[in-house]
């Protein structure tokens, strides 16, 4: 029987491109949101290694069953064979993604 299915999620958060690993995406019954659910963590204290981002992430998100991220915050959803290392990044940094929908501009 085969796995079920891993999703990297990569959203915008106060000013951050987060990087998460989820077993559910879908559309959320809050209208405009994305949920996410099933967070994908290593098992805390496996190897010799810490990897700090991943620590941070799941203190940050060590109470949360499902995220409902709005859909302009949320810049890809890829379904990938396996889990690789978390991120959290300036959003400055990384590529420009520019919000949807956009605010209509004002009258000048």
């Amino acid at each position: 029987m085969r796995n079920k299915k891993l999703y990297k999620v990569t959203f915008l958060h106060l000013g951050k491109s987060y990087e998460l690993y989820a077993r559910h995406v879908a559309s959320s019954a809050l209208w405009g949101f994305t949920e996410v659910g099933e967070l994908v963590f290593e098992p805390a204290g496996e190897g010799i290694l810490v990897d700090p981002t991943e620590e941070k992430l799941r203190e940050e998100f060590k109470d949360t069953r499902v995220l409902h991220l709005p859909m302009q915050s949320v810049i890809r959803i890829e379904e990938v064979e396996r889990k690789g290392s978390l991120a959290i990044r300036d959003a400055s940094d990384g590529q420009k993604v520019t919000p949807f929908p956009m605010p209509p501009r004002g009258n000048r």
